[in-house]
C-alpha cells in the first residue's frame, strides 16, 4: 500500500498470527469441528491485531520474519503496508534510527496503547533488476541523521566493488575525523595546562628564575 505524507510505523520480529502451540507445549485436537474453530479464533485474533493497529494510526508494519498469509490479508484489507523479511542488522539499525522497540502484541487484550511507532516520512516500492525493495524515509529520534544511498550496476561483482570502495573511503573518513578530534583535544588541553602554569607563577618566582 505505497503512501506518502507521514506516516506511523511499529516494527516486530515475530508472527502476528497467533499460534497454538509452544514450544514444548502440545495442542490436542480431537475432531475436525474443534480443528476448524481454533483456525478462526486464530483468524479472529490477527484480524483484532490489524485493526487495533489501524486505528492507532500505524500505516505501516516492519516485520524481521515472514507474515502468515492471514496477517498480509487483514493488513491489505486495513490499508497497512507490510515489510517482510528484515535482517536483523536492518532491524537494529531502525531501532537505533527511530529509537523504538518492538512491538508485541501480547496477553489476552491488543487494546493497550501502541507507544513504540516511529515517524516515516514516505514508504514507496522500489524496483532494481529483478530485485523488490523498499524506500523508507525516517525521521531520526536522536542525533543520528539518516542518509540514503543506492548502488545500482548491471552485474553484482561491480556492485560490490563499488560498495567496498565507498566504505573503504568512509572508514578512511572516520579515521581521519578522528585524528583531527583528538589534536583538537589535545591542544586544548595543552592551553590549559599552560595557562594554569602561567596563572600560578608570581613575581617573585620569576625573578629567582
Amino acid at each position: 500500500c505505497p503512501a506518502g505524507g507521514r506516516l506511523r510505523a511499529v516494527l516486530v520480529t515475530r508472527c502476528l498470527r497467533p499460534v497454538l502451540t509452544g514450544p514444548g507445549v502440545e495442542c490436542a485436537v480431537r475432531s475436525e469441528r474443534q480443528h476448524r474453530a481454533a483456525l478462526r479464533w486464530c483468524g479472529g485474533r490477527t484480524e483484532a491485531v490489524m485493526e487495533h493497529l489501524r486505528s492507532g494510526g500505524v500505516r505501516l508494519l516492519l516485520s524481521g520474519v515472514k507474515q502468515h498469509e492471514e496477517v498480509i490479508f487483514y493488513a491489505k484489507l486495513h490499508g497497512v503496508s507490510v515489510v517482510e523479511c528484515l535482517s536483523s542488522e536492518e532491524v537494529a539499525l531502525i531501532s537505533e534510527i527511530a529509537g523504538i522497540s518492538p512491538y508485541d502484541p501480547a496477553g489476552d487484550s491488543v487494546q493497550g496503547e501502541i507507544a513504540e511507532a516511529a515517524v516515516v516520512t514516505f514508504c514507496q516500492p522500489l524496483l532494481l533488476g529483478s530485485q523488490r525493495y523498499v524506500h523508507i524515509g525516517f525521521s531520526s529520534a536522536g542525533a543520528f541523521q539518516p542518509h540514503c544511498l543506492v548502488l545500482c550496476a548491471p552485474v553484482d561483482a561491480i556492485n560490490e566493488q563499488h560498495a567496498a570502495a565507498l566504505h573503504g573511503a568512509f572508514t578512511m573518513l572516520l579515521q581521519l575525523f578522528r585524528a583531527v578530534d583528538q589534536e583538537c583535544g589535545a591542544e586544548g588541553e595543552s592551553q590549559n595546562g599552560a595557562s594554569g602554569v602561567r596563572s600560578g607563577y608570581s613575581p617573585a618566582t620569576e625573578t629567582r628564575v
